[in-house]
C-alpha cells in the first residue's frame, strides 16, 4: 500500500523533464512552459493547469450550497480539461498536436502534461499582433514570446510574423486536421477557436482543445468520446473563468439556434477564425458576451450577421479570394451550403504556386522518388518568393528532415544552402539546425570518428556540394564550430580516392583559412594538405596541391597573373593584394616545410612547374635572404633548365630569379653599409692616422705644423723631433725626418709601423712641390685602403728597368743653396712610404742652385728586397740614405756622384743605422758600400760643423 501511494505522488513528466520557471504563453486555462527532456535533450513544452485558477476572484462561494454547487462545476472543468489531454493522446496526426506525455494530476490538484515544443497559440499570437499595431507598427514594440537558448545559456526573444502566406499555409493544415477529425476520427471540434489552435517551432499550426470535443448526432461509429451536452456547455455559468467555457463568438447557429452537433459547425466556426485573421483588432465578427440571447438578437437581423453585402463585419477590406470564393461558402445560415473540410482544402484561396509548394512538402514522405527528385530540382527557382519566416520555420526543416534519404541529399543540400544564404538569421540557422544534421550524415555518431564512405556515390555527391558552399558555412559559423563540424568533414574529402572530391577541397581553401586560427591551420590542416600532395599521382591535383601551398603562403589567385612585386616593377594592385592577404603559416614552416616538398617534385611538366613557380613568388615574399640565396634560387635555376619549358615559361622563371637576386643584393648591401656606418667611430682614429698628412703624439696631441708638413715646437727650439708627421712626398723636396728603426723583416711590413725617410732643407724657403703631371697616380693618397696591408707585385729591381720615355727614369735636378751655408738644417715630416723606382743620377745640373743636391728618396723595405722569384737575380741598392739616392751602378760609380758636392751630406740621427739596417745592403758592383760609407763621412763632416 505504502508503495503504491509513493508511485501515486511521483511524476514521469518532472522526473524525465526540465522546464523554465515562467510560462513563455498562455492558452486558455494553461500555461506553457518551454522544456527538456532529461535523457536526450530534446525541446518539449509542458502544459500545466493550476487548479486555484478556478477560484472566484472575491474568494467567497455565498454558501454552502453554493460551495458544493462550484465544486462540482469544478470537477466538470477538470474533467473536460482531462479529456482534451487524453483525445491528443488517441489522435495521432501531423495536424493534430503531438503529445509526449500523457495528462497527470499535480499534488495541487491540477493537471500536467507535455507535447511537442510549440510557440504559442493563434490566440496569443493575434494578441501580440494587436499590440504591435496599437504600438506603431511591427517595429514599434518587441515581441514578448522568449524561449530558452539550445545551450541553456539563457532566454531570448522569439519575433513572430503573421503574413498572408503563413495565413493560407496555417489555415490549410487547420483544414487538413478537421478532415482528419470528420472523417477519420468520427468527431466534431465543437470549440474551434483561436485558443485551440498551436504554432509549433516548424510554424505548423496544429489542433488542440478538444474538450468539447465529440461525435456528431448523425454519427453512427462507435467512439469512446461521450456526445456534446449542448444544454450544458451553452449556458454561461459567471462563477467560472471564461478560458474553460464554451466561447459563443465562435459558435455556429447549428450549435445555439438549432441544438444540433454537425461536422458543418466546424466549418462556420473556421469561417470565423478566417475573418479574425484579417480583422483588426484581431477577433470574431461576433460579439456576444458569452451570452445565448445575444448571439440569437444578431442573427435576427441580417446586417448584423456576417456577410458578403457588409465585408463580413471586417474592419479591413479582404481580399477577393476571400471575401467572394471562401468566406460565402463557410459563413451560411445553412449547414448544407457550407464547404466541408476536403473541399476547403481545394478552394481558389489556396491556389498560388508559394502554397502548393508547402502542400507537396508536407506529403512529401508519399511521394515516388522520381516526384521528389523532380520537386528538388525545381524548389531553387521559387524559394526567393518565400517570406524569411517561412523558409526559417517551415520549409528548412521539411528540408533537413528529409535528408534521411540519401538519394537525394546532393539536392536537398543545394536548397538548404540557398535558404540559409537568404535568411538574415542564417547564422543561427546553420548552428542549430544544419550542422548538427551534416554530422550526423558525414561523421559517424556525430563524433569527429570518419565514415569510411567509400563507393557510396550518393554521400559523395552530398559532400561535393557542401564543399562548394563552403563559403556559406564559413561566413555562417563561428570558429569553434568550423572546427568541430566542418574541419572533420573537409578531411574525408582530402583524404578520398576520389580526385574531384580532393579538387573541391583545395579549391576551397580561400574560403577556409580566414576562420581558422593559426595552430589548427598549421598542425591539423597543412599535414592533410602536404600528404594528398606528395601521395597524389594525378597532374591536375598535383597542381591544386601547389595552388593550395600558394594559398597558404599568403597567395590569391590574382597574384598568378599581376606582378610580383620582386624587381620592383609590381603594380598597385599587386601592392594591394599583397597588403590584404596574409601567410598563413609562419616563416618556418614556410622555409622547412614546404620548400623540401618543392624540391622533391619530380615531374618536369609545364603546368607542375609554372605552379610552383607561383608558390615561390610566394616564398620570395616571407623567405630570408640567405634561405633565397643557399636554398631558393638552386630549386628555381634546375626547375627553369626543364626541358619541357617553352621560352615565355623560361622567361618567367628568370624574371623571378632576377627579382629575388637584386633583393638579395639590395638587403646585402644594406646589411654591409650598416655595419661599415657602425665601425666607422671607432675605427676613424687609426684611419687618419694612416691618412697622408696626419700626424700625432705619443700623448695623443696634435703638434703645431706649418703648411709644409714642419713640427713648430722642433722649429723654435732647434731639436730634433722624436715624431714626425707623414706628408706627401711630392711636397717636399727632402721628405720627413725618420721615425723609428725600419724592420727586419720587410714582409711582416703590415704589423710594424710606417717606415719615414729623412730628409733635409738647406734653404730657407721651402722648395716647391713637384708638378702634379709627374706625379704617379700610385702616390695619390688612398684612403679607403689605408688601414691594410698588402703585398707588392714587383720588386725595387723592377721599377729601375722602367723605360726613358717613363717620368720616373728622368734624373732630379738638385737645387743650388743659398749663400748662407751655415743655415740650420730643418727636419720635415715625412709621409709613410710609398714605393719609388730608382733614379738616375745626373752627372750634370741644368740649374745648380748649391752644392749640396736638393734631392730625397722614399724607399720602402719591402719593395727593396722582395723580388720577383720568376725574375733574374739583381743587385741590391742600400735603401734609406741618409740624404740622397744612390745612382745605379752602370752609370756612375758613387765617389763620382758624391765628388761633385762640396761638403758631405748633413749627419742624421741614427741614419747610419736605417742604411745599414737593409739586410743585403751592398749590392752588387759597390754601390751599396759607397752609399755607406760616404754617408758615414757626411756624417762626421756634419757633428763637426756643430
Amino acid at each position: 500500500m505504502f508503495s503504491s501511494a509513493l508511485k501515486s505522488f511521483t511524476s514521469n513528466i518532472a522526473s524525465n523533464y526540465t522546464w523554465s520557471q515562467q510560462p513563455t504563453s498562455t492558452s486558455g486555462p494553461w500555461k506553457i512552459h518551454d522544456a527538456k527532456k532529461r535523457s536526450t535533450g530534446k525541446a518539449a513544452s509542458v502544459f500545466i493547469f493550476d487548479r486555484k485558477s478556478l477560484e472566484p476572484v472575491g474568494g467567497s462561494l455565498g454558501g454552502r450550497g453554493n460551495a458544493a454547487s462550484l465544486k462540482r462545476a469544478h470537477d466538470e472543468v477538470l474533467q473536460r480539461l482531462k479529456r482534451e489531454a487524453s483525445s491528443l493522446a488517441r489522435l495521432r496526426h501531423p495536424s493534430i498536436l503531438e503529445l509526449a506525455e500523457p495528462v497527470e494530476e499535480t499534488r495541487n490538484g491540477g493537471l500536467m502534461f507535455a507535447t511537442e515544443p510549440v510557440t504559442a497559440s493563434l490566440a496569443g499570437l493575434l494578441q501580440e499582433k494587436d499590440d504591435q499595431e496599437r504600438d506603431g507598427g511591427i517595429r514599434g514594440r518587441s515581441s514578448r514570446y522568449v524561449v530558452e537558448e539550445a545551450d541553456g545559456s539563457g532566454r531570448r526573444r522569439r519575433e513572430l510574423e503573421i503574413d498572408e502566406l503563413e495565413i493560407q499555409k496555417g489555415l490549410l493544415q487547420v483544414g487538413k486536421g478537421l478532415e482528419f477529425l470528420h472523417e477519420s476520427a468520427g468527431l466534431v471540434h465543437g470549440n474551434l477557436t483561436p485558443e485551440a489552435v498551436f504554432v509549433n517551432a516548424k510554424s505548423d499550426w496544429k489542433l488542440s482543445g478538444l474538450g468539447f470535443a465529440g461525435p456528431a448526432d448523425s454519427s453512427n461509429s462507435t467512439t469512446s468520446v461521450s456526445p456534446i451536452s449542448l444544454s450544458e456547455v451553452l449556458n454561461h455559468d459567471p462563477r467560472l473563468p471564461r478560458t474553460v467555457q464554451l466561447d459563443l463568438d465562435y459558435a455556429s447557429p447549428d450549435f445555439v439556434l438549432d441544438t444540433n452537433v454537425t461536422t458543418s459547425a466546424d466549418m462556420f466556426s473556421l469561417g470565423l477564425l478566417v475573418v479574425a485573421l484579417y480583422n483588426s483588432p484581431h477577433r470574431s465578427p461576433l460579439e456576444t458576451n458569452q451570452s445565448p440571447s445575444s448571439y440569437k438578437r444578431l442573427f435576427a437581423s441580417s446586417s448584423s450577421v456576417p456577410s458578403p453585402t457588409n465585408n463580413f463585419l471586417s474592419s479591413r477590406l479582404l481580399s477577393k479570394d476571400v471575401s467572394s470564393d471562401l468566406l460565402p461558402r463557410l459563413i451560411t445560415r445553412r449547414p448544407a451550403q457550407r464547404l466541408s473540410a476536403r473541399e476547403f482544402q481545394e478552394a481558389q484561396y489556396f491556389d498560388n504556386v508559394l502554397v502548393s509548394t508547402i502542400r507537396f512538402l508536407d506529403a512529401l514522405p508519399a511521394k515516388t522518388p522520381d516526384e521528389k527528385m523532380q520537386f528538388m530540382r525545381g524548389l531553387p527557382r521559387v524559394l526567393p518568393q518565400f517570406p524569411e519566416s517561412v523558409l526559417d520555420r517551415k520549409v528548412l526543416p521539411a528540408l533537413l528532415e528529409e535528408m534521411k534519404d540519401r538519394a537525394l541529399l546532393s539536392l536537398i543540400l543545394q536548397n538548404v544552402f540557398a535558404i540559409v544564404r537568404a535568411l538574415p538569421s542564417g547564422k543561427r540557422a546553420l548552428s542549430e539546425k544544419v550542422l548538427p544534421r551534416l554530422r550526423e550524415i558525414f561523421l559517424a555518431g556525430g563524433s569527429n570518428k570518419v565514415q569510411h564512405s567509400e563507393g557510396d556515390a550518393t554521400k559523395e555527391a552530398g559532400l561535393m556540394v557542401l564543399l562548394e558552399n563552403m563559403t556559406i558555412i564559413t561566413e555562417n559559423s563561428s570558429g569553434k564550430e568550423f572546427k568541430d563540424d566542418v574541419l572533420p568533414i573537409i578531411f574525408i574529402a582530402l583524404n578520398s580516392p576520389t580526385h574531384a572530391l580532393v579538387d573541391a577541397a583545395l579549391t576551397s581553401l580561400p574560403a577556409i583559412l580566414p576562420i581558422l586560427d593559426f595552430s589548427t591551420t598549421k598542425n591539423e590542416l597543412f599535414p592533410v594538405i602536404a600528404h594528398s600532395f606528395s601521395t597524389t599521382s594525378s597532374l591536375n591535383l598535383k597542381v591544386k596541391g601547389l595552388e593550395a601551398f600558394r594559398t597558404l603562403c599568403g597567395g590569391s589567385a590574382e597574384d598568378a597573373s599581376i606582378g610580383d612585386g620582386l624587381d620592383g616593377v609590381g603594380t598597385v594592385e599587386s601592392n594591394k593584394s599583397k597588403q590584404s592577404c596574409s601567410a598563413a603559416l609562419d616563416k618556418f614552416t614556410i622555409q622547412e616545410r614546404i620548400v623540401p616538398l618543392l624540391k622533391g617534385i619530380k615531374t618536369k611538366e609545364p603546368a607542375v612547374m609554372m605552379a610552383a613557380l607561383s608558390v615561390f613568388k610566394q616564398v620570395g615574399k616571407v623567405a630570408d635572404t640567405d634561405f633565397l640565396a643557399m636554398d631558393v634560387l638552386p630549386i628555381l635555376w634546375s626547375f627553369s633548365l626543364g626541358p619541357l619549358l617553352n621560352l615565355q615559361q623560361f622567361q618567367q622563371f628568370m624574371a623571378l630569379i632576377k627579382g629575388l637576386s637584386s633583393r638579395i643584393e639590395r638587403e646585402q648591401t644594406k646589411k654591409l653599409q650598416e655595419m661599415s656606418g657602425s665601425n666607422t667611430a671607432t675605427n676613424g682614429r687609426s684611419i687618419d692616422f694612416m691618412t697622408f698628412g696626419a700626424t700625432g703624439t705619443s700623448n695623443g696631441t696634435v703638434p703645431v705644423t706649418d703648411r709644409n708638413g714642419t713640427d713648430f715646437e722642433s722649429l723654435v727650439s732647434g731639436r730634433n723631433p722624436t715624431k714626425a708627421t707623414p706628408s706627401n712626398p711630392l711636397d717636399d723636396a727632402w721628405g720627413a725626418p725618420p721615425a723609428s728603426r725600419p724592420p727586419t723583416n720587410p714582409r711582416s711590413r703590415s704589423h710594424q709601423p710606417p717606415f719615414e725617410t729623412p730628409a733635409f732643407s738647406w734653404s730657407t724657403p721651402a722648395p716647391s712641390p713637384a708638378p702634379p703631371s709627374r706625379q704617379p697616380s700610385g702616390l695619390q693618397p688612398q684612403h679607403s685602403q689605408s688601414s691594410r696591408a698588402i703585398t707588392p707585385d714587383q720588386s725595387l729591381a723592377a721599377f729601375a728597368a722602367l723605360t726613358p720615355s717613363s717620368p720616373f727614369s728622368q734624373a732630379l735636378q738638385p737645387s743650388r743653396a743659398p749663400t748662407t751655408g751655415s743655415t740650420p738644417m730643418m727636419l720635415h715630416p715625412q709621409s709613410p712610404p710609398q714605393p719609388q723606382p730608382a733614379l738616375n743620377w745626373p752627372t750634370t745640373s741644368t740649374k745648380p742652385s748649391s752644392a749640396w743636391p736638393a734631392q730625397r728618396t722614399t724607399s720602402t723595405p719591402a719593395l727593396a728586397t722582395r723580388t720577383d722569384s720568376r725574375a733574374a737575380p739583381q743587385p741590391r741598392h742600400t735603401s734609406g740614405s741618409a740624404f740622397a739616392i744612390p745612382p745605379p751602378p752602370p752609370a756612375s760609380t758613387t765617389p763620382a756622384a758624391f765628388s761633385s758636392l762640396n761638403i758631405a751630406p748633413p749627419p742624421v740621427q741614427r741614419m747610419a743605422d736605417l742604411a745599414l739596417g737593409q739586410p743585403g745592403g751592398g749590392g752588387a758592383g759597390g754601390a751599396g758600400t759607397g752609399a755607406e760609407v760616404g754617408a758615414k763621412k757626411g756624417l762626421d763632416r756634419y757633428e763637426s760643423l756643430l
